[in-house]
This record gives C-alpha cells, sequence and structure tokens, in this order.
C-alpha cells in the first residue's frame, strides 16, 4: 500500500502539531520534553503535581515505543520519511496497533476528556483542539463531523483513530479527531 497524497496531509498535520513541537523538521525526545510541559502548563500542573508526573511518564513512554519502531537509521530522530513509513504499516492492520500508539491514542482522549466523565464533548474538544492551533470553529465543525452526536466515548474514539491514521476516503468521520475540517 502506498501512502495517497491526502493521508500524508493527515500524517504531517500529526507530525509537525504534536510531536515535531520545537519545528525542527524531525521528532526527538526535545519534543517530547517540550510537549510535557505543554500539557502541564495547560492543564495548570506544577511539576511536583503527580498528573504532571503521570503525563512526562506516558509520553517517555510514547517516545520510547515511537523511536525504537520508526528511527530506521537510529540517529535518534524521527524523519517525516521515517514516520510515513511506520504509518504506512500500521494502515496494513490497525486493528494490531503497537504498544505505544495505544498508549498515546490514550493519552489524547484522556487529554480531551478534561471533566474525566468517560466521553468528549463539543466544548472539551474545541478547547484541546484550539490550544493546539486549529481555530475554535473549525474544531467545533469537526466535532460535528465525526458523527458520533453530542459525546465521543474511547471506543468511538479508538474507531476513529483507526480510520484517521489508515484511511484514504476524505470524508471517513475519523479524519477529524483532531480538528481539521480539511488537508
Amino acid at each position: 500500500m502506498t501512502l495517497s497524497e491526502f493521508r500524508k496531509k493527515k500524517l504531517l498535520y500529526v507530525f509537525n502539531a504534536f510531536f515535531d513541537v520545537n519545528q525542527s523538521g524531525s521528532i526527538d525526545k526535545k519534543d517530547f520534553d517540550l510537549a510535557i510541559q505543554r500539557v502541564s502548563d495547560s492543564r495548570g500542573w506544577g511539576p511536583d503535581n503527580p498528573k504532571s508526573q503521570q503525563a512526562k511518564d506516558t509520553l517517555l513512554k510514547v517516545w520510547d515505543g515511537l523511536r525504537q519502531r520508526a528511527d530506521a537509521d537510529q540517529d535518534g530522530q524521527i524523519s517525516r520519511d521515517e514516520w510515513y513509513s511506520m504509518w504506512e504499516e500500521y494502515a496494513k492492520n490497525p486493528a494490531k496497533a503497537l504498544e505505544w500508539q495505544q498508549v498515546y491514542m490514550n493519552f489524547i482522549f484522556d487529554l480531551e476528556d478534561s471533566s474525566g466523565d468517560g466521553s468528549i464533548d463539543e466544548n472539551e474538544f474545541s478547547h484541546v483542539c484550539s490550544s493546539y492551533g486549529v481555530p475554535e470553529a473549525e474544531a467545533r465543525e469537526a466535532f460535528k463531523k465525526l458523527g458520533a452526536g453530542n459525546e465521543v466515548n474511547r471506543d468511538n474514539f479508538a474507531d476513529l483513530w483507526k480510520q484517521y491514521f489508515s484511511s484514504d476516503d476524505p470524508n471517513a468521520p475519523g479524519n477529524f479527531i483532531f480538528g481539521k475540517t480539511s488537508f
């Protein structure tokens, strides 16, 4: 399966918005350190807050898994080509996601479910998406395109996640889980 231009654009969006935090053109541990700080700051968690430590532990586990799987040349950085290759492999069997991919998916769900009630509503969704640079109106429109009604539960989110990373269909509801309405 060759990556379509559409899927490349989706993957590049996630690469740039969520992983290459320092915008260096590749993903490395420094990006994860910055992401940990960004999440903690956005939630008002100081360095001694257990939730900050939990976010750190989770994101470092994601980094370790990502590095082990995607860093083909073992240079400590994930290039865009290495990123594409990893997700191309994922698309062959999304039901067999790597552990770090599952951990990251759950991390994003929990980040968006700020109330901790087990579901994401439009306000929670648009707030998190806008903190990553998506205009609030676009995030709200994207939420409606998820086709999940007023709330997205963890099982819905997992299905939408698989669509995002594996579908070439521009109309698949999963394309909108990161708040963007077009690529």
